[in-house]
């Protein structure tokens, strides 16, 4: 009994030890971590319309009215001036928009590497670059975005330390755990200071998901940006 009550204090302080090494939020910027497997995500486009819902208070009423509560929504990547996905997008097992494999053009989407952010059917969570994204029936949601911010626990080397590039930002990136970290500025940073973030967090991969018009839904940390003119909505909703 001695042994084991030994070894319980162990396993707790060793715990301890772990959290106290781990970075605490920072409050430059407002975080929502969410385990796809007991809160599923999910990603809103159009509604039963075929209208681009736009902003997170237009999908958070359109969920109301079916009895479901919105808990968690942020801007899920760039889109072209109609709304529409920039690069692939994938609601609901379907396959709206293709993938986007080129690696030169206009804006961030085309930094390189640039990836995809998405959940299979069985709620695993995923971020890897375009150029390693494989088409699977399994794959339940997805959208396209970039630069990735981090890959395989390096920052993108195209992001320098001290840049005055600044905006509001907003991305994602997968915990070792598989659990899902959201997060948006909330004050202009720069690209470098914006991923360091996802792996001071302890994120392997992070995708860029977008700046300037990020918006997001996160009441536990007094986020509710509830206007704007977005394109595919990243979410997290109960049923009454």
């Amino acid at each position: 009994m001695e042994r084991r009550a030994i070894a319980i204090v162990a396993c707790f302080t060793a715990a301890i030890g772990l959290l106290a090494l781990r970075p605490a939020p920072s409050p430059r910027i407002a975080e929502r971590i969410v385990d796809p497997a007991t809160e599923p995500i999910t990603m809103h486009w159009k509604n039963d319309s075929d209208r681009v819902f736009g902003s997170i208070g237009t999908l958070q009423h359109w969920l109301a009215r079916e009895g479901r509560t919105l808990h968690f929504a942020m801007n899920g990547g760039m889109y072209t001036p109609e709304r529409a996905p920039l690069g692939l997008y994938v609601e609901s097992g379907e396959t709206r928009v293709a993938i986007d494999r080129r690696t030169t053009g206009y804006g961030n989407f085309y930094m390189q590497p640039n990836g995809v952010f998405g959940i299979t059917e069985d709620r695993k969570a995923f971020v890897v670059r375009t150029a390693d994204y494989v088409p699977r029936k399994i794959v339940e949601f997805a959208t396209q975005s970039g630069p990735m911010l981090v890959t395989k626990g390096t920052i993108n080397p195209l992001f320098k330390p001290g840049s005055t590039n600044l905006n509001i930002r907003n991305g994602v990136g997968i915990l070792p755990d598989g659990r899902v970290l959201f997060a948006i500025s909330r004050e202009p940073m720069n690209f470098h200071d914006f991923a360091s973030y996802f792996l001071d967090r302890g994120c392997g991969d992070a995708l860029y998901l977008d700046g300037f018009v990020s918006k997001a839904f996160i009441p536990e940390e007094g986020v509710a940006d509830m206007d704007g003119d977005l394109g595919v909505l990243i979410a997290v909703v109960a049923a009454e």
